[in-house]
């Protein structure tokens, strides 16, 4: 087995996760909460056996590794593999660390730059690179349990206010959008006691919300392998509520008792083509001018009238995630567990 070239997949469990926050003293319904943001790790077991079976096809092994076994696992297959880290996070996540880990042993790694792991997990310092490199970003404050650390924007439309390391619509309220700094400061008191985060304070942008996918199943793909859809979830934006009952231990219950209904997705280019093109643009600026490569994501907001507003990129995208699932049925006619195969075994041949 060690002669063969082997896809290595790293992961940190949910409820490792929970496990962890839980002795940091976070009580059992934040820790899920927060937890939840690793809700692929638990979706993606269902995948192991077909993707494993697909890289058996390819004539290459299969790995799944959880991240605290990484150490001292990850040169027990031998330099011909291929680690492909399946969740981030520098704070309450530590996905952050397996990269850097394989490049340090010297293996090859599938996914963008290291320090991208780290940026895009602070939206704050995110959105001021991104806009110093002139993507349409918009401008927010920081906010810490009341007191302003940067003053936000000025704006006509409010403020959209979530916490500043913490993806997956954790920390998302149907008060999120609110009107004035009070309101703002009042939102980001309560992110602190239940999370202790920062807030963002973003100037609110109108539109529909947009996810840009993107997988270079062949490894010379560009910006035209993306793949953006609009996400309608019947609001103007997805809550947490929303999101716990999509995804991981929380999704599977929802599953049960019939409250799992996913967001509808529509193909940006059918109704809005220069947007799409727009987006494809901005898509291939983050990979040109900051390193995003391999695979990534994109969320953004786009007007009726084309104008296209980033909001934020992902480096470790959800890869059993309904609206990926779809990206890979759109952009390459195969299913989740033969697109990873075919991505890693295109890179180990």
């Amino acid at each position: 087995m060690l002669d063969s070239p082997i896809l290595i997949l790293v992961y940190e469990p949910e409820r490792a996760c929970q496990a962890r926050l839980a002795a940091e003293g976070y009580t059992p319904d934040r820790a899920a909460e927060i937890s939840s943001y690793l809700a692929q790790s638990t979706d993606i077991a269902a995948e192991l056996e077909p993707i494993a079976r697909e890289c058996k096809q390819r004539g290459i092994g299969f790995v799944p590794l959880a991240l605290d076994d990484l150490p001292r696992l990850i040169t027990a297959y031998g330099q011909n593999v291929l680690v492909w880290t399946m969740t981030d996070g520098i704070a309450y996540f530590r996905g952050g660390a397996a990269p850097a880990l394989a490049r340090l042993e010297g293996l090859s790694v599938l996914g963008s730059d290291d320090s991208l792991f780290a940026l895009c997990q602070d939206k704050f310092r995110s959105g001021a690179v991104l806009r110093a490199h002139g993507m349409p970003t918009p401008e927010a404050g920081l906010a810490r349990d009341g007191n302003w650390i940067a003053p936000p924007p000025t704006t006509e439309n409010g403020w959209f206010v979530k916490p500043n390391r913490l993806g997956a619509k954790i920390g998302i309220w149907p008060d999120s959008h609110c009107r004035t700094p009070e309101e703002a400061l009042d939102i980001s008191r309560r992110i602190h006691s239940y999370y202790r985060d920062d807030a963002i304070v973003q100037r609110y942008v109108a539109g529909r919300n947009v996810r840009a996918s993107f997988l270079a199943v062949e490894p010379d793909s560009g910006p035209k392998a993306v793949g953006a859809v609009f996400v309608d979830s019947g609001g103007d934006f997805q809550t947490m509520a929303d999101s716990l009952a999509l995804h991981g231990d929380t999704g599977s219950a929802a599953r049960a008792d019939g409250r799992y209904v996913e967001p509808e997705l529509v193909s940006v280019a059918s109704r809005q083509p220069g947007a799409d093109a727009a987006i494809r643009t901005i898509c291939g600026q983050l990979m040109e001018h900051l390193g995003l490569r391999d695979v990534f994501s994109a969320d953004f907001r786009v007007e009726a009238d084309d104008s296209v507003h980033l909001l934020e990129f992902e480096v470790c995208p959800g890869l059993p995630c309904f609206d990926f699932r779809d990206y890979c049925r759109r952009q390459w006619d195969l299913s989740l567990a033969e697109a990873i195969a075919e991505t890693a075994a295109r890179r180990l041949s």
